[in-house]
């Protein structure tokens, strides 16, 4: 069966997300947080990962990890297994705990790190279990082991905090609880923003960065059954194309202001749009809008009559 591409290398950092099967409150269950932050402790010491917050709600869950091997796959197979099994075992029941595979988000920087950091500990005063001075207080949250200094092996501040000049001392986590109850304190419009930008599409970090991911990571062809991929993110194949297309534009010794300039059927247009429908399986509307080629009926024909001579 194809698989959906994870993008793994030494240090990459992810934001990481999963649900209850049928977004069910599997961590409402009696033990079950506690099972689930047992079996995270023994992921991130067996997978050698540098874990810089986590949470865990009733019914999903949240970690901030940094993976000096490229061993998510591994580590989240083995993590979500071996809690199922012992949840299982626990209720005297058999079958899936949650929801599919986990979503992977990759950050690019230590300050889209702190951002993460930030949400995934404030995500119990926004789910309305604790106020926002009593964020620390909420058990099953990396925030609260930082607090008491109950660190495991592992769980560390790595780069984030000196991403938000703050430092791992009593000074710095005071400053840092001024920050949470800042960000607290936001609009529900921002914190919905802030939302969708962190646990959606398959990267946060600059366009620059996302591009040479994506070209040092990706085949050209990743999406197809061949090459074993399948259900790959709109977002990333739109990344691979747009840097594509600049690469083409190059070759052709073309800027991309000329292509609002030159007639919608240039040749190079063409030549562009055929050699990319062909190779990487562009979609024609894809192509009529960004190399503003006209509608996508008629980039339909500019390739019919290229490819027929």
């Amino acid at each position: 069966m194809a698989r959906k591409l994870r993008i793994q290398y030494p240090g990459a950092t992810y934001h990481v997300i999963n649900r209850g099967n049928y977004k069910s409150d599997v961590f409402a269950e009696p033990g079950a947080p506690h099972a689930f932050v047992s079996a995270l402790e023994e992921a991130v010491d067996r997978y050698g990962w540098r874990l810089a917050a986590y949470v865990v709600m009733r019914n999903h869950f949240h970690l901030a990890v940094q993976t000096p091997e490229p061993n998510l796959s591994a580590g989240m197979h083995w993590l979500q297994c071996t809690f199922a099994t012992r949840f299982n075992r626990m209720r005297k029941e058999n079958g899936h705990l949650f929801q599919g595979r986990y979503h992977a988000i990759l950050l690019e920087s230590g300050r889209d790190l702190a951002r993460v950091v930030d949400y995934i500990h404030l995500n119990p005063f926004r789910a309305g279990l604790v106020k926002s001075d009593q964020l620390s207080q909420f058990r099953w949250s990396s925030l609260s082991r930082y607090a008491k200094n109950q660190r495991f092996n592992g769980l560390s501040t790595i780069n984030w905090m000196q991403a938000i000049d703050l430092h791992d001392t009593s000074d710095g986590w005071r400053g840092y609880e001024e920050r949470l109850m800042r960000k607290a304190g936001v609009s529900a419009e921002e914190a919905e923003s802030e939302h969708k930008q962190l646990t959606s599409g398959w990267a946060v970090g600059s366009e620059n960065w996302k591009e040479s991911t994506l070209a040092d990571h990706i085949p050209d062809r990743a999406g197809d059954e061949a090459d074993g991929f399948t259900g790959l993110n709109p977002d990333m194949l739109a990344t691979k194309w747009h840097l594509r297309l600049r690469q083409e534009l190059a070759e052709a010794g073309k800027a991309e202001t000329d292509l609002s300039t030159a007639r919608k059927g240039a040749d190079w247009k063409v030549t562009i749009a055929e050699r990319m429908q062909r190779e990487l399986g562009v979609p024609i509307k894809w192509l009529a809008q960004e190399l503003q080629m006209g509608s996508p009926g008629s980039v339909r024909a500019y390739l019919c009559i290229k490819r027929k001579n």
